[in-house]
């Protein structure tokens, strides 16, 4: 009996450690992010595209030819390509719209894959709904043709109008083509021959960097990772990866790592928000916070003469009530040394202060020399 006893509570100690390591892994998992998620890999990038087209069987919604000279121009060039003279022919068609296309092509793209593009009206048309694309070059910076672009653009938003009232919603001179793009020259870069590569963070941070080559050098067993500044880590292909660096770069992008900012509040004065970081920190202070508010508001009343006397005339005595609100009732809140965010907030919101208010606060807090962390007014 003894040693079955033993036994259940050796199997019941065991659950419990289970428990409290999953717990502690889970915790841990939830903080960290995965290396592909906080680098870009040297080399593999998308590569931005443009391009200058007609958008044509609009259905009257298209440019006015003679407020746009350039669509005119275009649609006269087109024509004639075709073997169609339109010089010196008066063309008054309202179907057509001349349009800007980018797009972006993908890493490591083929020769004959697609990829999505975006459509925009460049002069006065008022909608793309039901228009075509026409075979347009998509350019890169080097002036370059990577890609052709042609088909149906598929708009989001429309407008409609009426005699005396009109409508619209969303941006209905602005389209997509799903696929629209076919890819007709590779921009060449052979990863699989790099020997190095160098592993650039989305947001530089000198914690963050080092952490990312400790965790790579403690996968592979070697000091192949260096973090040689804040927003970059260098990577060198260990003997035991020789001639397969995307082998290498599969195994180590799934490394969980947690990133580390710096205490930052970013503010958007023109809409009222804020946004704060985990690792603000606050200094002890004591805040108030009030309005003077002057409320006048007028009543006029009617004054009527009595009922068959002489010489009375009706006549508007003016009421005039005037309220002052100094917000007296309103006390000094004191947050303490080396608060949370979450105490911060809790705080600030005490005072029963809006974003508007707030802004103000943190940014007087900021003054003081009280606040731990940047702020940054967008």
């Amino acid at each position: 009996m003894k040693n079955g006893h033993m036994g259940r509570a050796a199997a019941i100690l065991g659950l419990i450690l289970a428990f409290l390591t999953f717990a502690i892994l889970a915790t841990g998992a939830t903080a960290a992010s995965r290396i592909k998620d906080l680098v870009n890999i040297e080399g593999v990038r998308e590569n931005q595209l443009i391009g200058y087209g007609l958008v044509v069987g609009l259905n009257g919604t298209g440019d006015s030819l003679n407020n746009s000279p350039f669509t005119r121009q275009s649609l006269i060039a087109m024509l004639e390509r075709l073997g169609v003279n339109t010089r010196g022919s008066n063309l008054r068609t309202a179907n057509v719209a001349a349009v800007m296309v980018t797009g972006n092509l993908p890493a490591f793209a083929t020769q004959g894959t697609r990829m999505d593009v975006s459509v925009s009206a460049l002069g006065d048309a008022t909608s793309l709904q039901g228009g075509t694309l026409l075979v347009t070059p998509l350019m890169g910076a080097n002036g370059e043709v990577y890609a052709v672009a042609q088909g149906s653009v598929a708009v989001a938003g429309f407008s409609a109008t009426g005699a005396a009232a009109s409508i619209t919603r969303g941006v209905p001179t602005v389209g997509r083509i799903a696929n629209g793009a076919l890819v007709e020259r590779e921009i060449h870069f052979d990863l699989q021959a790099m020997q190095s590569l160098r592993l650039a963070l989305r947001n530089p941070d000198l914690t963050t960097a080092t952490r990312i080559a400790q965790t790579i050098n403690d996968f592979v067993g070697a000091r192949s990772a260096k973090a040689t500044d804040p927003g970059t880590v260098h990577l060198d292909l260990p003997d035991f990866y020789k001639g397969d660096i995307v082998h290498l770069l599969t195994d180590i992008e799934n490394l969980n790592v947690e990133p580390d900012q710096v205490a930052k509040v970013v503010i958007d004065e023109q809409s009222g928000i804020i946004v704060m970081g985990r690792d603000v920190r606050v200094s002890m202070i004591a805040i108030a916070q009030g309005n003077l508010t002057v409320t006048i508001s007028e009543s006029p009343q009617v004054s009527q003469p009595e009922p068959l006397s002489r010489g009375g005339r009706t006549t508007i005595v003016p009421r005039t009530e005037v309220q002052v609100d100094d917000e007296s009732h309103r006390k000094l809140a004191v947050l303490h040394d080396g608060i949370t965010l979450q105490q911060l907030v809790d705080g600030l919101n005490a005072l029963g202060i809006g974003p508007r208010d707030m802004i103000a606060i943190l940014q007087s807090i900021k003054a003081a020399g009280a606040m731990q962390a940047e702020i940054v007014v967008m």
